[in-house]
């Protein structure tokens, strides 16, 4: 089922073939929560096809067969009930309901962003926060920080805890995992990997203002070696991310070049949900129940 239905998107997204839209989406995984995501949405195709086809057949035929000129078919305009047609309105959309309903109900949880995903590897923990125009990735085992670039080792997995400066954002790698909401003064998370070392597209999907359209990020996955290097570079750099830093940061201006910071002061992320939320539980970094 699933080489039918990535034959038929394949025959379907021709036509979007020479303008690299393909190379940037879902259908474009890179990474074990975006691969499981697309086997999915080809699999509901499938099954969608069998919604779709009856109308794109029968629409044509019906047009046809009751057409002003066709004067020799049967006329009943006075008909009471019929148990074959009223089998053919019922059970087959009630059949594709089910068989949704149980594909999608099965892989919801499979593909819930706070499951933490299956790896030899410890997760990379990053925090995130969410700025008016630009994203905000705190490394707090490695003590660095970087702006507006996302960088990891391939294969391993990252750990994402979210919370926003500003106003609500969604946080989206379209090749890597789903998308998910930043909010102020809470914290949500998100688990994803990169099969492979490359460079991938991040985003905010949420309307946040006139700098929207150019929230977007390098995701860099690199190899052990090349992860170090740029930790490496990080901390050469001599940027401390303090309260001051965070604060001309927060400041509603579009960052388009990537800015690392070599040092960040402890608790930072826990500082910027208290100012959001100064009810929080501060030594948990979560918001209370």
């Amino acid at each position: 089922m699933l080489r039918l239905a990535s034959l038929l998107a394949t025959v379907a997204l021709l036509p979007l073939g020479g303008c690299g839209v393909l190379d940037h989406g879902v259908l474009g995984a890179a990474g074990p929560v975006a691969d499981q995501t697309r086997s999915l949405f080809l699999l509901v195709c499938t099954i969608l096809i069998f919604v779709a086809a009856p109308v794109l057949l029968l629409t044509p035929i019906f047009a046809w067969h009751y057409r002003l000129s066709n004067t020799k078919s049967a006329y009943r305009p006075q008909w009471g009930f019929n148990w074959p047609l009223e089998g053919f309105i019922w059970i087959p959309p009630a059949i594709i309901v089910i068989v949704l309903a149980v594909f999608l109900w099965r892989d919801t949880h499979k593909l819930d962003p706070y499951k933490p995903l299956a790896s030899p590897y410890p997760p990379i923990e990053v925090q995130v926060v969410a700025l008016d125009w630009k994203w905000l990735f705190i490394y707090p085992d490695e003590g660095v920080a970087s702006v507006n670039e996302l960088v990891f080792p391939a294969d391993h997995p990252v750990h994402l805890s979210l919370t926003s400066g500003t106003v609500m954002q969604s946080f989206f790698v379209p090749q890597l995992a789903g998308q998910i909401y930043a909010m102020a003064g809470m914290t949500t998370q998100h688990n994803l990997a990169a099969s492979r070392p490359g460079r991938f597209r991040g985003e905010n999907v949420q309307f946040n203002g006139m700098g929207f359209q150019n929230q977007k990020f390098p995701v860099l996955a690199k190899s052990t070696d090349g992860y170090a290097s740029w930790l490496a570079q990080a901390r050469s750099g001599g940027k401390t991310l303090d309260a001051g830093a965070y604060a001309a940061l927060a400041a509603r201006t579009l960052q388009a070049e990537p800015i690392l910071f070599g040092s960040v002061t402890s608790g930072l992320f826990q500082t910027i949900l208290a100012q959001n939320d100064p009810g929080m539980h501060t030594a948990h970094g979560h918001h209370p129940k």
